[in-house]
């Protein structure tokens, strides 16, 4: 069965389900996007790495990635191979420094928490893109499905300033402010001052 490969088209808050969020995947030759509900803390995992955030201490995904590095272990690709009654099942593939393979069963949200942390290919089938995918409308725009904020894990009142506040802030005082929010693990707080800063820095360019 011909694979077709995904890319992370973002995370958004899901409009269905509270206290849920919504993982975006693309065609990478294709417009077909194909969303997947998520809980909070598996978008968390995900969107961490995405943002080249670095918690204090080692989130599970982490801890399993540093597992895995120890003992010669890699993940060569992540297959989402079905779809039963709304739910989508993925498997890692593996390998280690003797050359064997193995394939290992995982839920979907992990396993896109893993691949993205071992930069690997995200694959999946026709038929599940026939099935769940969807495609843009012509003219819509992808910014509209990337993320708006991370899920936070703590609400810290050091870290949670108001987003109104940010622009009365320097970038310097920013910059601390941010590595305040990723210590104290606060990640929504952490995604928006970055957002700040990201926009500052484009000004500037122009």
């Amino acid at each position: 069965m011909k694979k077709i490969k995904l890319e992370i088209i973002g995370l958004s808050y899901s409009q269905t389900q509270s206290g849920a969020y919504a993982l975006i995947l693309g065609e990478t030759d294709g417009k077909r996007r194909l969303p997947i509900i998520i809980g909070g803390y598996e978008a968390q995992a995900i969107a961490v790495e995405l943002e080249n955030m670095q918690p204090s201490r080692p989130l599970t995904h982490d801890l399993f990635k540093n597992f895995s590095d120890e003992y010669g272990i890699k993940i060569d690709e992540v297959i989402v191979y079905n779809l039963k009654e709304g739910i989508f099942y993925a498997k890692l593939i593996c390998n280690n420094e003797n050359g064997d393979v193995r394939e290992i069963d995982a839920r979907t949200s992990d396993a896109i928490a893993m691949a993205v942390r071992f930069n690997c290919p995200i694959y999946t089938y026709e038929f599940i893109l026939a099935s769940a995918g969807v495609v843009l409308d012509e003219g819509e725009s992808t910014e509209e499905i990337k993320p708006k904020s991370i899920p936070k894990k703590s609400s810290s009142k050091k870290a949670a300033s108001s987003e109104s506040s940010y622009g009365n802030l320097s970038s310097e005082e920013l910059k601390e402010s941010l590595m305040r929010a990723i210590d104290e693990e606060a990640y929504e707080t952490a995604s928006k001052i970055r957002d700040e800063l990201n926009k500052r820095s484009k000004s500037s360019e122009q």
